[in-house]
């Protein structure tokens, strides 16, 4: 049976196991996830010297975002508090030859994967580094900071409205060490902007007095605006859970499989990217439920009113906007 994975105590003493763990990344709105549950089940009946254990991916978002967590259902292998491979997306054979694969070497003392190279750590700090326009690594979070130079950092970010993301590295050693000698800049915090270092907080204080921070750091945008922005970004847009080739939901599915229907073309936003936009749409346009489907920048509705309009044969003129 799968163990739950309830706060960071939990995954820690996962990665500090010597059995192969794998850990199951799961929402409840991805039915695709009971499935890949009912799997690993079966399979912890047939292997030695493995655990199952699963994370509900958005609770624990710090954790996904560490392992880059994209879509759920997502697998991952852990030997030796290492990630040793993975499975994105429902792929239940994948995941069954893998978690075989893993338990049969680490039952006979062989290594569970190759070294890790130089070049995936460079290239995962590249990708933190871009996660956001502006990056800030630190110690701590930004409403609980672990340093006084994390804090003063924070304090100056929010003064200026800021849009930033961050990293707690504190909670990954491998990226505080590394960031350091791949930025040849020896200390916390560290501030990024479109993917360049700016510095510390010596750099940064000295950067707001001349006013150039100013110029270069992006604000946050008033959130009704950018739902008026976003609803009006094409003539069909959807906000859903998911991409139209990945949903990640039964419902967004559905829609999707209608729209195919309709050959008309449309732009997405996946609501499961941006809390923000996912939980204010839904009072901006006094809907509770996802998908929502405009036209026009006006809500038609979500899936049960697009199925209605199309048993009338009304569907394709409304999206067209010309009902």
């Amino acid at each position: 049976m799968t163990v739950r994975i309830e706060n960071e105590q939990d995954y820690k003493q996962m990665l500090a196991s010597a059995e192969l763990a794998v850990v199951h990344f799961w929402a409840d709105f991805a039915a695709e996830c009971k499935n890949i549950t009912e799997v690993l089940n079966e399979l912890s009946k047939e292997v030695k010297n493995t655990k199952m254990y699963e994370i509900e991916a958005e609770k624990l978002s710090e954790i996904s975002m560490k392992h880059e967590i994209v879509a759920v259902p997502t697998v991952i292998l852990f030997k030796g508090g290492k990630a040793v491979d993975r499975v994105d997306g429902m792929n239940a054979a994948e995941i069954t030859k893998k978690v075989k694969l893993h338990s049969s070497q680490a039952s006979n003392g062989l290594p569970t994967s190759p070294p890790q190279k130089k070049e995936d750590l460079d290239t995962r700090l590249k990708r933190l580094i871009n996660a956001h326009k502006c990056m800030l690594f630190m110690k701590g979070k930004p409403d609980e900071p672990k340093c006084g130079f994390s804090k003063q950092t924070i304090g100056i970010l929010n003064g200026m409205n800021a849009e930033y993301g961050t990293f707690d590295i504190l909670t990954d050693d491998e990226v505080r060490q590394g960031l350091k000698k791949f930025s040849n800049w020896p200390t916390y915090p560290q501030l990024y902007i479109s993917g360049e270092l700016i510095g510390g907080l010596d750099i940064i204080k000295e950067m707001v007095e001349s006013g150039d921070l100013q110029t270069m750091i992006p604000t946050k945008v008033d959130l009704e605006t950018r739902l008026k922005e976003l609803i009006n970004a094409a003539p069909i847009m959807i906000f859903m859970k998911g991409e139209p080739k990945g949903p990640q939901c039964g419902f967004s599915r559905q829609l999707m499989e209608i729209m195919e229907e309709t050959k008309l073309e449309f732009k997405h936003f996946d609501i499961l990217s941006d809390e923000d936009v996912r939980q204010g749409l839904k009072k901006f346009s006094n809907w509770p439920t996802y998908p929502q489907v405009y036209v026009k920048g006006e809500l038609v509705g979500g899936l049960d009113i697009i199925k209605e309009l199309r048993e009338g044969n009304e569907l394709v003129p409304t999206l067209k906007g010309e009902a």
